[in-house]
């Protein structure tokens, strides 16, 4: 887990730029409301603000981010009014907290920017329900929003907005098109049942920090599809829980909510959550948990049995997650892996038609940007196989065969990024024999996808030309996928 976290590729270095903004923007947003006099619930509820408007706004163009981040008030003050006006009265304010995580969910139908605005809604109710939020607290709260929102996006699309200079993210649709309508219904029906029994349980547990375990089955199911996914989720969130709380004895106790050492200290947390969030979610976690602990000493309430509070809430709302997605209209692991796989293998023979086309020299052929798509790809394909690689998954034939098909897909994007840097070359461009074998792996692939027999043709193609050797290693790769992809179902993969 280090070795992913710190050796991870970070191209570009987007992922240090994305972090080093985010604690810009957070750090001007709570600055901003301390000048405007607010209150500290005023700052924390303006900080969160500020960072769920960098972190959660992904839309593909930086003038879709600007749209989203603008409504993100929109969505976040009418909530944040409900949340206050029903402060005292918990059985309406529990069943319209149930009613937002189902709405939350049920609006990444519409992409990125439902997915968005949904978990600003869900967070602008928790912290509510965090700083005991009441009618008398909303003109200032609603100020520290909209400065905190204002703040953020000055950062974000004025001081330093490195998306300019890229080329918008390749961000694959969903496979199956309605079937995105089905699932986020499906998801939606889930996240609010396991809600309901995280805040049911968490209430006996605890009366006043209930919302830990509502929060924690919410975030379990962002950016997860299967059931497989879910649970795995669940556990990431759980152990990187129990690090941050180990953390939170060390480092925050000692603090003493001392604001200087505190401020120091949690943007050291911002830029972990926004660094990590991207490889490792135990470690992203674990930041999250410090800083709730460096809050909670600025309110004055951190000890050792908050501590261990947060991590049982935490428990029962990793527990609802799983309790839901078992027993309510599961979606297999099995049926998202496939749908994933299938699309990486169809990018793979874009790629190639792409290639082929620069190498028959089409001036208008342009293989990178699928390139890109395919990296997209194969990142989800690893998120939804990541349930049968887990270490604990007990089923060892499954574990070694989707290892196997990891490594194989991986394989094929390397062979791919080789092949198209020598297309690059105008060298090359006009090479017929390269051509030819860009074709004979849109058949491999093409046979694959159909479950047809792959004709491979490893004679004539010698080492001393790239490009060839590239191809060679492609079409070693694709005939070795089909093995693993063709077992019947009920196999140690496809049965998953």
């Amino acid at each position: 887990m280090l070795k992913r976290v710190f050796m991870a590729p970070d191209p570009g270095r987007t992922r240090l730029r994305f972090a080093a903004r985010a604690v810009l923007g957070i750090a001007l947003a709570v600055a901003l409301c301390g000048l405007a006099g607010h209150s500290l619930a005023g700052a924390v509820t303006g900080g969160l603000a500020a960072l769920l408007a960098l972190f959660t706004v992904t839309d593909a163009t930086v003038r879709g981010q600007a749209v989203t981040t603008a409504l993100l008030p929109v969505v976040g003050l009418p909530v944040l009014t409900a949340a206050a006006e029903l402060h005292d009265h918990p059985v309406a304010r529990d069943l319209t907290f149930l009613a937002v995580v189902g709405a939350g969910v049920y609006a990444r139908r519409w992409g990125p920017r439902g997915h968005s605005l949904g978990v600003f809604a869900f967070m602008t109710f928790f912290v509510a329900q965090f700083l005991h939020a009441t009618t008398d607290q909303l003109l200032q709260l609603y100020a520290a929003v909209l400065l905190s929102v204002l703040a953020a996006a000055a950062v974000r699309f004025g001081l330093w907005c490195y998306e300019r200079r890229m080329p918008p993210p390749a961000v694959p649709a969903p496979p199956g098109g309605t079937g995105l309508a089905r699932v986020t219904t499906r998801q939606a029906i889930q996240a609010t049942a396991g809600a309901g029994f995280a805040l049911v349980v968490g209430q006996l547990v605890s009366g006043q920090r209930w919302y830990w375990a509502v929060g924690a089955t919410w975030w379990i199911f962002v950016n997860t599809t299967s059931r497989g996914e879910t649970l795995v989720r669940g556990f990431r969130r759980l152990l990187g829980t129990v690090i941050g709380i180990g953390l939170g004895l060390l480092v925050a106790m000692p603090v003493h909510g001392d604001p200087a050492v505190t401020a120091a200290l949690a943007a050291v947390c911002v830029f972990g959550i926004f660094y990590t969030a991207a490889v490792s979610y135990t470690w992203m976690m674990l930041w999250v948990t410090l800083l709730a602990g460096l809050l909670y000493g600025l309110l004055g309430v951190l000890g050792p049995d908050l501590l261990a509070l947060r991590l049982a809430e935490t428990g029962v709302g990793a527990l609802g997650a799983a309790v839901a997605v078992i027993l309510v209209l599961p979606v297999t692991t099995h049926s998202v892996t496939d749908a994933w796989i299938r699309r990486a293998l169809r990018c793979v023979h874009a790629c190639a038609v792409e290639t082929a086309r620069r190498l028959a020299g089409a001036p208008d052929a342009d293989p990178a940007p699928r390139v890109a798509e395919l990296e997209q790809l194969l990142a989800r394909v690893r998120l939804s196989v990541a349930p049968l690689v887990h270490p604990l998954n007990p089923m060892r034939g499954r574990r070694r065969r989707a290892r196997h098909v990891l490594d194989l897909l991986d394989d094929c994007a390397r062979e791919i990024r080789g092949l198209v840097a020598v297309a690059a070359d105008p060298v090359a461009s006009h090479d017929t024999r390269l051509a030819t074998a860009c074709r004979r792996v849109e058949a491999a692939v093409e046979a694959l996808t159909e479950g047809r027999d792959i004709a491979t043709h490893p004679e004539g193609l010698p080492h001393a030309e790239p490009a060839l050797v590239h191809l060679h290693g492609l079409e070693r790769a694709l005939t070795e996928l089909a093995r693993p992809l063709r077992t019947p179902s009920g196999s140690p993969l496809v049965g998953a």
